[in-house]
């Protein structure tokens, strides 16, 4: 399982809501979480 950077959520990896930065997948447990990550990635890569 993956976790959502934005809220901390354990998240499957089949999740419909991912984004890819820098080469790395994240995955997120909502639209919301994928929208603010997508907003400023570097910010919530780390």
């Amino acid at each position: 399982m993956a976790i959502d950077p934005i809220c901390g959520m354990k998240v499957k990896e089949e999740t419909k809501y991912k984004s890819e930065f820098q080469g790395k997948p994240f995955y997120f447990c909502s639209s919301g979480c994928k929208t603010e990550f997508d907003k400023n990635p570097l910010k919530h890569s780390r």
